[in-house]
């Protein structure tokens, strides 16, 4: 008696089942690299914008350093005579352009006097190239033909401006012979826009200028 051996034959995937399974398997890579593609790019985009955020931060925090230690000092620079006023922004080899700023400033560390140069420091801030930049010399008076040093601070700044309170109100320009109340900076940047920040000084508005030694 022979028995029949169908049963025992294998059966294998028809051509259709084969490119269903490719099918399925090509959606489901796709789905799973889109969601990874998605992943890295807002990691990156994560890091850029915490990146930027630590680049602000350091910046308005050394320009606030800066502002609350202006002294009443007047600038002389390449050896001449002292300006006239605290505060400058335009009309010397220090400032570049009309949006900038220069004083003297106290504190600059120098324990025990070690260098030969002064606690205090000629300082400018100006925006060059879209880039905010701080400036300063070696000395508080700069000889002639000394070059001060620049260190970028904010990339990406459209305009930079300042505005100056005596007491009873913002002014766009500094003209008093002492020192404003406060001092308000303002940064258009192209991804956070417009940026204002307000900062103290140890002003006396009303004050004479004076040329310390």
């Amino acid at each position: 008696m022979i028995h029949s051996t169908d049963e025992n034959k294998q059966q294998g995937f028809t051509l259709l089942e084969v490119l269903i399974a490719i099918a399925i398997f090509s959606v489901v890579s796709l789905a799973g690299f889109t969601i990874f593609d998605t992943v890295l790019r807002g990691d990156e985009s994560s890091k850029i914008r915490t990146e930027r955020q630590n680049e602000l931060q350091r910046s308005f925090l050394l320009i606030e350093r800066d502002f609350s230690q202006i002294a009443k000092r007047t600038l002389r620079i390449n050896g001449e005579a002292p300006q006239d006023n605290f505060l400058q922004t335009s009309g010397d080899s220090f400032l570049s352009n009309d949006q900038a700023l220069a004083f003297v400033r106290y504190g600059w560390t120098n324990p025990g006097l070690l260098l030969p140069r002064s606690e205090m420091q000629s300082v400018a801030y100006r925006l060059n190239d879209n880039i905010l930049e701080r400036l300063h010399f070696n000395f508080v008076d700069a000889v002639v033909g000394q070059e001060p040093r620049v260190r970028a601070l904010l990339t990406d700044v459209d305009s930079l401006d300042f505005e100056f309170y005596d007491g009873k109100e913002w002014q766009k320009e500094w003209s008093g012979k002492g020192l404003p109340l406060a001092i308000a900076i303002e940064v258009d940047t192209l991804d956070f826009g417009l940026i204002r920040r307000q900062f103290l000084v140890a002003g006396d508005v009303g004050a004479e200028s004076t040329d310390a030694n």
